[in-house]
């Protein structure tokens, strides 16, 4: 069958996973922060090794958007998108990411002082609730653009920019975590063996920090 229209599902996964895990870590951080929730040692190591690259996806994925997406749209939707807020919360992001990765830093630095945690789950949830707003409103604005105007192969092509820079150890087990059963089953059967070979090789560290993290 030919495809005809760009498949939104990766990114959808995408956008899911972002607010999932910045929802659940900020709830997290704030059980550290208040003294309800033990951060022993390695549980500490565990967020550590799970924010920083959560962090950094959020960075590449946006910076695609901004160097691959954002002139795409412009090129085959011109006048039907505007893209000025979507690129200002885009532009405050970075700053936020930045201080929050230094948050981390110091907090898992000394894990067994709950008021280390503080800072971190302030800012946890300012980017949780700015990346719900602001992915509610480019789904919105933007998904039936694409949907009407980008050809699947400039389609493909922002989907190759955004997996080139991509964290595969810690992404890949993230799709089947947060997607659904409708659509993993035709991402695994596109994807061929080599995914399912990835999800079996990493799923059970995936799902050991999983524990460590949320019980």
């Amino acid at each position: 069958m030919t495809v005809t229209r760009p498949d939104l599902t990766g990114f959808t996964i995408n956008h899911r996973a972002m607010r999932g895990d910045l929802r659940r870590l900020a709830a997290l951080t704030a059980a550290f922060a208040d003294g309800s929730q033990p951060c022993p040692p390695e549980r500490a190591a565990a967020l550590r090794d799970y924010v920083l690259p959560l962090l950094a996806g959020i960075h590449h994925h946006h910076a695609m958007e901004d160097q691959v997406l954002w002139p795409v749209l412009a090129r085959s939707a011109g006048a039907q998108v505007d893209l000025d807020e979507l690129s200002d919360d885009h532009a405050s992001l970075d700053p936020l990411l930045d201080q929050a990765r230094t948050a981390l830093l110091a907090a898992v630095a000394g894990p067994g002082d709950p008021a280390a945690f503080t800072d971190l789950a302030r800012l946890l949830a300012t980017l949780r609730d700015l990346l719900d707003e602001h992915i509610e409103e480019e789904e919105r604005l933007l998904f039936p653009v694409i949907a009407r105007y980008v050809s699947v192969a400039d389609w493909l092509t922002v989907e190759r920019a955004v997996r080139k820079g991509g964290a595969l150890r810690f992404e890949v087990p993230r799709i089947e975590h947060y997607a659904r059963p409708e659509e993993l089953a035709p991402l695994l059967t596109a994807a061929g063996p080599v995914l399912r070979l990835m999800l079996r090789l990493l799923r059970p560290g995936f799902q050991r920090r999983q524990r460590l993290l949320f019980g």
